[in-house]
């Protein structure tokens, strides 16, 4: 995990191709479940109410952790926590809005009840928690460090917030390479619109899937198979985008796919790559693009190799400047 990556981007998962979460190389990170987030009388409850009290966040967060950890998945809390250094030394209540905010309405100080755990969602002595976060990225804690210490390779996201600390955390992990998943029924926010952007617009695209805790759950138990006939399948928006009507597998010179019929959503036929399927379970098969972009895929035909050799673009030693114009600075730089 150490290796310099700012010439290229990496995914750990390259060369597998289950649709199922593999428990050992498994996390369920929970950020914030913390009282001044979920907790009548929290700083922030009267914010927060809306969103945690319509999809029942306390409890699905519970059903989460429950169900991780009978499966043998590791549970990693992410909290928050503020002592007056952190404002008096590093004036973090200038940062940015949130963390003003955060300072006015004295949330998530250190040892306080509302920094405290939700007392449902209290960890064990077998989880992990992380050091405090002071922003809204949990990778810029010990978080980096247990994951590459444990071999995750899926880092399921659920807490607080949508649109702040669980996305921010989401980018990261995605461009550091990790399979990413959120738990949409364990995600809450402080407004109803907040929660809306990041579950059915940004998730979608910098996550691999958009999962119910339940979904989650069978995917775990699911064993990595081919789709089949009749399956729902959910774009990563978990948005319906048809069922299947064929599973066609592939081989060393064409790639598999699955059909799925026009109808109600599509007005075409539509043949779904395999390798765009990232989980499967219950007679559920998502796909990691969201149903709006599915239609504007070029899926309309079914996928031939000549097709997929197009789409990987040219080798490297065949380029000569990666702009077409001009070279990145850091290359003209070295020549000099």
């Amino acid at each position: 995990m150490g290796e310099d990556r700012r010439c290229g981007g990496t995914y750990l998962l390259k060369g597998e191709r289950g649709t199922a979460f593999v428990p050992e190389r498994t996390a369920l990170l929970v950020i914030d479940p913390v009282n001044d987030f979920l907790s009548e009388g929290g700083a922030d409850w009267d914010m927060a109410r809306s969103t945690v009290k319509k999809h029942d966040v306390v409890g699905h967060l519970k059903q989460a952790i429950d169900g991780a950890r009978q499966r043998g998945i590791p549970v990693l809390f992410g909290p928050m926590a503020y002592t007056a250094e952190d404002y008096e030394n590093e004036e973090l209540q200038r940062r940015s809005g949130i963390n003003r905010m955060m300072f006015e309405k004295k949330m998530f100080l250190a040892g306080s009840w509302g920094a405290d755990f939700h007392p449902d969602l209290r960890p064990n002595e077998d989880d992990i928690v992380l050091l405090p976060h002071k922003g809204v990225d949990v990778f810029e804690t010990d978080l980096p460090d247990h994951l590459e210490r444990l071999g995750t390779t899926h880092l399921v996201i659920s807490g607080m917030t949508a649109n702040l600390c669980c996305e921010s955390t989401g980018r990261h992990a995605m461009e550091r390479g990790y399979d990413v998943t959120f738990l949409r029924d364990a995600i809450g926010a402080d407004t109803l619109a907040a929660y809306e952007a990041s579950i059915r617009l940004n998730y979608p695209l910098i996550g691999n899937a958009v999962l119910e805790v339940a979904e989650f759950l069978d995917a775990v138990d699911a064993p990595s198979v081919l789709p089949e006939k009749g399956d729902e399948v959910l774009g990563s928006d978990h948005l319906g985008v048809g069922t299947v009507e064929e599973v066609v597998d592939g081989d060393a010179t064409r790639p598999g796919y699955i059909v799925v019929p026009r109808g109600l959503v599509f007005e075409r036929q539509t043949f779904i790559p395999l390798d765009a399927i990232v989980k499967t379970g219950n007679g559920k098969v998502f796909v990691n693009v969201p149903r709006l972009f599915v239609a504007k895929m070029p899926w309309g035909e079914p996928p031939t190799g000549a097709t997929r050799e197009e789409k990987l673009g040219p080798r490297k030693e065949r380029v000569d400047r990666l702009y077409g114009s001009t070279s990145p600075s850091s290359e003209s730089r070295a020549a000099d």
